[in-house]
């Protein structure tokens, strides 16, 4: 038997459990449809269910759970303890902690063996194991349908969990030996096959949540059932796969699994016992990220960021709704994505906020009836849905996920990964694109964004035979008429600017590499990053950069310090171990930058306290240089009446070094005076543990509060610079 939802005209909702009408408040809603859910797809019948129980024989009344579901109508006759516990939610309210421990709770009280948490935004399943201490819940793929054997709910508890994270180095490194000792493939080519297979299981999971099929059909036991009709069962998944995202060029139309059967079927039976899709943790970042990082070190590692130094970069930066947010060496799009998550988590809580606060409001109301309040809740809940599908254009949600996330990467595996990689995080992908992040395309342009996170390739060189080429800055005709009508006129004149430069060294374009006759030398790559971040800001937007600690102390990098100071406000650096970096396959010591581009007032001011310190410092050393070059002057003059050449030489030869030497006096002076005149304090730290080794394992991490705080830390680095920024004279005591 199915059932469906019943409404009727006066706002009122059926309840099938009950066998009354209930006002349709949000959360009345989302708790009806889910029972349409578990009658219609988990064929429990209206017997096997209790709604709005009691959960406990004493104590508070809201101590009732949404649903209890037994295996039988007898059990439940019977008084035996049921199977399952659901917990639904209204859709503005974002499910958490609070609530996997409410329904935790529930289990433990009525001696259920699953729980469920749910809303249309989330729905999550966990196992409960009654013989350990709390918290003794696991998360796991789907709870039993009503049919299940005992052999069935079993399997399903033992095979179907979620990832833990110091799980995870382990499955992919099987996964690599998998494909190293049967296919002999290089680390990048095992990388994207292995890519592929976890966008496959990503979205075989998807479509098992979403109720589109109830078999999973990621199992090796599927995929040899489907070997009598298909050649590799998988590669006709992936191609389902590939015709899902056809609009976001993720794949070529003719690219499959380069894999032989055999070996695909070890890696799916690795895989199957793991839920890639619901699960708390970021499992697509680790999927990526820590696949890199780890597994496949040095010749693709390079694009991997550590995970706490992403998370640490940007809450230093502490993003907001609005942000617009661009990474011009994008990688696997680590620092792309947890801006994502976190400005959407704030625009979540904001909207739970708004309608908590609705409901307070309404429910203190005496004036309203029963149904008048569901109605109103009905109506804000509708409105503040509206605000937060990403499917409607100007919601909160599409403005953040395509309008708010830029990011590119010279590599065409990478920015593929991070393009793949936003779409299973949410999105944000749209913006993310394979070209040269300091070529003006597709959106990325000078005093663009609020916001630059960026770890750039260290070591390498920009040669003046980097040339801007046709192929390199090349835009469709619609695609170009799109971003002008986009961005106007300022989108114009920086594509003019990159236009203008066709054939020209790419270094010609900053002001950074030095010139010999004109010409500009080669420069390091993260140097000539360093300007184009700055490039890139709006004015007081902000910056987190990793760069090679000899941009902070070498003395021959002076002048970028210099261009710097001249530019931003310095906000932080914090130093970083040597080892930060190994598991990456870089020895570099690295440090963070965090910086703010000069506001118009700042700017201003800057402009002017410089002009003054070089009206006086010219103005100190005036007599004296006029002195010494009249001296020399004459001498030349001399020396010219003399026909004296070797004494004329000498003496020109002298005047010029005095006038270089006095330039640099003042130069040094000029600075000097301006440091002292534009003062401001500066948060420095040096860090010893970052949460992770040099072999990429978990480690103590002070940079911000987490489990693994070591136990000599007060405050991590992230707690002392707010209260520096607060007040950073308690500092100078």
């Amino acid at each position: 038997m199915s059932i469906e939802v019943k409404r009727d005209d006066k706002g009122r909702i059926w309840s099938h459990v009950r066998q009354t009408w209930l006002h349709e408040t949000p959360e009345e809603r989302v708790r009806q449809e889910y029972l349409c859910a578990l009658v219609n797809e988990y064929g429990y019948t209206l017997g096997q269910i209790a709604e709005e129980m009691a959960v406990v024989e004493r104590g508070s009344s809201k101590a009732r759970a949404d649903f209890l579901i037994w295996r039988s109508a007898q059990d439940r006759a019977s008084g035996l303890k049921p199977l399952i516990v659901v917990e639904c939610k209204a859709d503005n309210v974002t499910i958490d902690q609070t609530a996997y421990t409410q329904g935790s709770n529930y289990a433990q009280y009525t001696g259920a063996r699953f729980f469920v948490t749910h809303n249309h935004r989330e729905t999550k399943y966990f196992k409960v194991d009654h013989a350990r201490m709390a918290p003794n819940f696991d998360e796991i793929e789907d709870i039993p349908h009503t049919d299940a054997t005992d052999r069935e709910i079993g399997a399903l508890i033992a095979r179907l969990k979620t990832f833990k994270e110091d799980e995870f180095a382990d499955l992919l490194g099987r996964c690599h030996d998998i494909i190293r000792n049967r296919e002999h493939l290089d680390p990048a080519a095992a990388f994207d096959e292995i890519a592929k297979i976890l966008f496959v299981k990503t979205g075989m999971e998807r479509r098992l949540r979403q109720g589109n099929t109830r078999r999973n059909l990621f199992s090796s036991e599927f995929v040899e059932e489907q070997r009598a009709f298909y050649t590799d069962p998988v590669d006709t998944l992936f191609r389902e796969t590939k015709a899902e995202y056809r609009a976001d060029f993720i794949f070529q139309n003719d690219e499959k699994i380069n894999l032989k059967y055999a070996t695909v079927i070890a890696i799916v039976k690795e895989l199957e016992r793991y839920n890639l899709s619901d699960t708390s943790e970021d499992i697509k970042g680790i999927a990526f990220e820590r696949f890199l990082g780890r597994t496949f070190r040095g010749e693709i590692g390079q694009f991997f960021t550590p995970r706490p130094i992403v998370e640490f970069m940007v809450r230093m930066l502490n993003p907001g709704e609005g942000d617009i947010v661009c990474d011009p060496a994008s990688g696997s799009g680590g620092f792309l994505i947890r801006f994502f998550e976190m400005v959407r988590q704030q625009i979540m809580a904001d909207a739970d906020r708004e309608y908590q606060t609705y409901r307070e409001q309404m429910e203190v109301d005496a004036s309203l009836t029963d149904a008048e309040r569901a109605r109103l809740l009905s109506d804000k809940f509708s409105e503040i849905q509206k605000s937060l599908d990403p499917s409607v254009e100007g919601s909160r949600m599409w403005a953040l996920s395509n309008r708010c996330i830029y990011g590119t990467d010279a590599n065409d595996r990478m920015a593929r990964t991070s393009k793949m990689n936003m779409i299973m995080h949410g999105d944000g992908h749209g913006g993310v694109h394979h070209h040269n992040g300091f070529l003006n395309v597709n959106g990325i342009f000078e005093e663009r964004f609020d916001m630059i996170l960026t770890n750039p390739p260290f070591g390498a060189n920009v040669e003046p035979t980097d040339l801007v080429l046709d192929v390199d800055i090349q835009v469709s005709p619609d695609v170009e008429r799109l971003y002008e009508e986009r961005y106007g006129d300022r989108y114009g004149a920086a594509r003019a600017r990159v236009n203008a430069a066709k054939g020209q060294p790419i270094a010609s374009l900053f002001e950074l590499p030095k010139r010999n006759s004109g010409k500009v030398s080669k420069v390091k790559t993260e140097i000539l990053f360093i300007e184009r971040c700055l490039d890139l800001l709006k004015p007081g937007g902000r910056l987190g950069i990793v760069l090679p600690e000899g941009i902070f102390n070498n003395p021959s990098l002076a002048y970028v310090r210099e261009f710097v100071e001249d530019r931003a406000k310095i906000l932080a650096v914090v130093s970083l171990p040597q080892e930060t970096f190994m598991s990456s396959g870089a020895s570099v010591k690295a440090s963070l930058l965090f910086l703010r581009k000069f506001d118009e007032q700042e700017r201003a001011d800057f402009d002017a306290k410089r002009a003054t310190a070089q009206v006086e410092t010219e103005a100190k050393y005036a007599q004296e240089i006029a002195t010494e070059r009249a001296l020399l002057e004459v001498a030349i003059s001399e020396a010219k009446k003399t026909r004296d050449t070797e004494a004329r030489m000498a003496s020109q030869k002298e005047l010029t070094a005095f006038q270089k030497a006095m330039n640099e006096r003042i130069r040094l002076e000029v600075r000097a005076l301006l440091k002292e005149r534009f003062d401001y304090p500066v948060f420095m730290y040096e860090a010893e543990h970052v949460g992770i080794t040099a072999t990429a394992d978990t480690d103590d991490n002070e940079l911000y509060p987490n489990p693994r705080v070591p136990a000599d830390v007060d405050k991590t680095a992230l707690e002392l610079y707010r209260e520096f920024k607060k007040n950073p004279a308690s500092f100078f005591v």
